[in-house]
């Protein structure tokens, strides 16, 4: 704890895209923060001029934070992580794990923790980068009430919806199926975009029935800036991320005993559009990709 309050000490590795804007809101809810360097100098920097203290490694970091909160591409980059953790001096402390993970890896490495007397809690992100920045984040937390309303001050800094699904794993385990029914609709609204500009329709036309409309939600309203607008920063999650998303569904699918005949083929589509060089677009290119591989021109917006 911070030796003048009995604030904790928060530590954040993983400032990318989602992770800025959270640290920002940490730091604005009061909260001492040391942050680890992530690809880009730029977001660092940001924060450093916020009030944040940068740690030179993994294990300085780990050494100068009660609470650290992760958010790491996925399960192998969190589970090197507390590698190092538990080879420090790690009694006491907690791992809130924001990243999109498989549970049955969050659940091992809870146990591990627990056996070090450590916590690891999962609390997985839904929405983009915009509401990282702006602290409204959706939040699923898998603890125990105990250790929920132990860092829910802290989930509460960046979170504008905050719900406590179950015990460690529930959290991911919730974000998989969240993730899991995003992508689905991903991949049905850019079929849909190829079959209709086959047919005559240009993308305005198909957003001027969906929009306001009974198929209308806030995923369709992002997702289709890039067809109808040419917005290419309007869903900032890219299409590898997206991929694994799914490879961990159809694996937690897989150890459950549940035929994947809807997640196989989204995973499938996303493999693809992977292995063609097209892992680092945001996954509402994915209406571009499937034009392209059924040989269909996109037809463009018209006015007038």
């Amino acid at each position: 704890m911070n030796q003048t309050t009995d604030t904790p000490r928060i530590g954040f590795a993983g400032v990318g895209l989602m992770g800025q804007g959270m640290a920002k809101n940490i730091l604005e809810a009061g909260f001492p923060l040391t942050v680890l360097a992530h690809r880009k100098r730029e977001p660092v920097e940001d924060l450093k001029g916020r009030g944040a203290e940068e740690a030179s490694d993994a294990a300085d970091l780990c050494a100068r934070s009660d609470i650290l909160v992760l958010c790491l591409p996925g399960s192998p980059q969190v589970e090197a992580f507390v590698a190092t953790f538990l080879a420090g001096d790690c009694e006491g402390k907690t791992i809130v794990d924001c990243s999109t993970s498989n549970p049955v890896s969050t659940r091992a490495l809870a146990e591990s923790c627990r056996e070090k007397g450590a916590t690891l809690i999962d609390a997985p992100l839904s929405r983009t980068p915009k509401e990282a920045w702006e602290g409204t984040l959706d939040v699923m937390a898998g603890a125990s009430e105990a250790d929920f309303q132990r860092v829910k001050p802290l989930l509460e800094s960046f979170a504008g919806k905050l719900v406590r699904v179950g015990e460690t794993g529930a959290g991911h385990t919730m974000k998989l199926l969240n993730n899991f029914i995003s992508l689905g609709y991903a991949s049905i609204y850019a079929e849909a975009f190829a079959i209709g500009a086959k047919n005559g329709l240009d993308p305005a036309t198909i957003d001027g029935v969906i929009s306001g409309g009974r198929m209308d939600c806030p995923f369709w309203q992002t997702f289709k800036l890039f067809a109808v607008n040419g917005d290419r920063e309007a869903h900032k999650f890219a299409l590898s991320n997206a991929h694994k998303d799914m490879r961990y569904v159809v694996s937690m699918a897989t150890e459950s005993g549940v035929a994947t005949r809807m997640a196989g083929p989204i995973k499938d589509g996303l493999a693809t559009a992977e292995a063609i060089g097209r892992g680092g677009d945001y996954l509402p290119f994915l209406t571009e990709i499937v034009a392209e591989l059924n040989g269909v021109k996109p037809l463009k917006t018209t006015t007038g």
